[in-house]
């Protein structure tokens, strides 16, 4: 291995293996860079960590009331589908209506995060989402959950275009916003304690649900609707803490010392990530584009999506399939969702220490179907026991998303293609999603739905047997890399990303010749978000 190499990440990243020499070696204007770097992160926790994971814990709960919704005060008949007179065929095609609207705006939003800077993006997207889901206490039929009543905001004009296409982007924004702060080796950590804030979403919003079910006819109103209220507000109020105190990028970041910048763009620029950089090549996007590897990581991200989606949608069906009635169904949502909580995290600081994304997702993908198989096979009234499952199969469910995203970042060279990259990713699993609506039916609530655990282990094992067959392929492409047998380091045959990493101060230049007639339809989305109207544009 020539000596200017960079050593892999334990067979799990294919990389450029031409990159600069390690800088926590080294001295970087004579103070050690370990201890320096080690400061630079903690501040940059502090100030971004605890945004991202409140975001999206209000994302996920206002996401995830609509399953509080359908059962909250259901012996009385004031939930959600007795009084907007729908069936549950109805309300399920809603939720599959949301869902198909998520794959078609994640990649879009992930642009505009990047052309419009991270605060203003993510803070119009709290506002808009928190807004329609405010006005979903307002629906009264079904035709106002399907149609877009100009009138007034109904169900599925925020499922479908306004709430859809505002918390689309979100999550997979978030990931790409890390990038542009955080190393590969990082990443993981800080995605898990992103992600499980939407385990505590699920914990609060049964809690919250539980108290909300109180207040049923409080002011003419069902309690469903004041949970639409209640938990829509707080996302409105925190778009304006969002729009001036996330910060952007660590160029811009008028809390960090001139010293401290410069050591947050040098600690990142071997990995080719920039972000005030806006540009995109055409080289990137085709590389990202046509790269199969990258499509093995999509379809088991497809694999996951459909438990992620159920547990979110029907946890408190699936409770209250159980035995518990009413508000105590409610109020039984919470262990799942907080034993998840806790193993996501562990999990996530695991893979980013032992530097093993894969294994620890196949490992724990293995763990969640074997709490949806042992729930599928046991006897329909074994309530205790199959509610020990749910525990289980959501706790490995979740904990295996955060290293599979650290995963796939981590074998990508630069910021703009991990952008493009990740959203793919999330969109691919929107199908995903979509099956997941589908696969706890109504009428199998007395035998325990067996359809929804089926699909879920079966998924959840080939999420496990794709992770295994990914890090085998790793391994062998680093030992073929690491074997002398290519005379130089510009000549390995798989590079994630051709270019060179970006520099500090400069700023890329939009090539937009040459995308092959395949790709124009896709790539011309990108030239119109970057606004490439010649051969060559620089963005200043």
């Amino acid at each position: 291995m020539m000596s200017g190499e960079k050593e892999l990440d334990h067979a799990e990243s294919v990389q450029d293996l031409e990159a600069a020499p390690q800088v926590t070696q080294e001295s970087y204007a004579g103070i050690d860079l370990s201890i320096r770097e080690k400061a630079l992160v903690w501040k940059q926790d502090l100030r971004i960590v605890p945004l991202c994971a409140g975001i999206y814990l209000l994302c996920y709960l206002d996401r995830s009331n609509i399953g509080n919704a359908k059962i909250l005060n259901q012996d009385t008949g004031n939930d959600l589908l007795s009084e907007t007179h729908m069936t549950s065929y109805q309300y399920t095609v809603a939720l599959m209506v949301f869902l198909i609207a998520y794959a078609l705006f994640e990649v879009p939003s992930n642009y505009l995060l990047k052309k419009l800077k991270p605060s203003r993006w993510i803070g119009f997207l709290m506002l808009a989402w928190g807004a329609t889901t405010m006005g979903l206490g307002g629906s009264h039929n079904f035709s106002q959950v399907i149609n877009e009543d100009s009138a007034q905001l109904t169900f599925v004009e925020s499922a479908d275009p306004d709430m859809t296409a505002t918390e689309a982007g979100l999550f997979p924004g978030l990931v790409y916003y890390l990038t542009f702060w955080y190393r590969n080796s990082e990443r993981s950590m800080r995605v898990a304690l992103i992600l499980a804030s939407a385990t505590l979403a699920g914990a609060f919003g049964g809690a919250i649900a539980y108290g909300v079910g109180h207040m049923n006819e409080v002011r003419g109103l069902s309690a469903w609707r004041w949970l639409f209220i209640i938990e829509g507000a707080p996302s409105c109020a925190s778009a304006f803490l969002v729009w001036f105190f996330l910060p952007d990028y660590p160029e811009s970041a008028s809390w960090l010392s001139p010293e401290e910048k410069a050591l947050a763009i040098h600690r990142l620029k071997e990995e080719g990530s920039h972000g005030a950089a806006k540009a995109m090549s055409w080289e990137e996007a085709k590389e990202i584009l046509t790269d199969w590897r990258l499509y093995a990581h999509y379809i088991v991200y497809f694999g996951i999506s459909t438990p992620f989606s159920s547990l979110s949608l029907f946890t408190p069906a699936i409770v209250s399939g159980l035995g518990y009635a009413d508000l105590r169904a409610q109020l039984m949502t919470v262990p799942p969702w907080a034993a998840a909580y806790v193993v996501t995290t562990v999990v996530a600081w695991s893979a980013d220490y032992f530097n093993s994304r894969g294994l620890h997702s196949a490992l724990f993908a293995f763990i969640g179907a074997m709490g949806f198989l042992a729930s599928a096979v046991l006897p329909a009234d074994a309530y205790l026991h199959r509610y020990g499952c749910l525990v289980v199969a959501a706790s490995g469910s979740f904990a295996c998303i955060p290293p599979l995203l650290g995963w796939l970042s981590a074998n990508i060279r630069s910021t703009a293609g991990t952008g493009l990259a990740i959203a793919l990713n999330v969109s691919f699993g929107a199908p995903g999603q979509i099956v997941g609506v589908w696969i706890y039916k109504s009428d199998e609530e007395k035998k325990g739905y067996p359809t929804g655990h089926w699909t879920n282990a079966a998924l959840l094992l080939m999420v496990t047997t794709g992770c295994i067959l990914l890090r085998l392929y790793y391994g062998w492409r680093n030992k073929w890399a690491k074997g002398g047998e290519r005379s130089s380091p510009g000549e390995l045959e798989l590079r994630i990303n051709s270019s060179t990493p970006q520099q500090p101060t400069s700023h890329p230049s939009i090539s937009c010749e040459g995308p092959s007639e395949a790709l124009n339809g896709i790539i011309a989305i990108y030239r119109m978000v970057e606004g490439c109207a010649g051969p060559t544009e620089n963005n200043k």
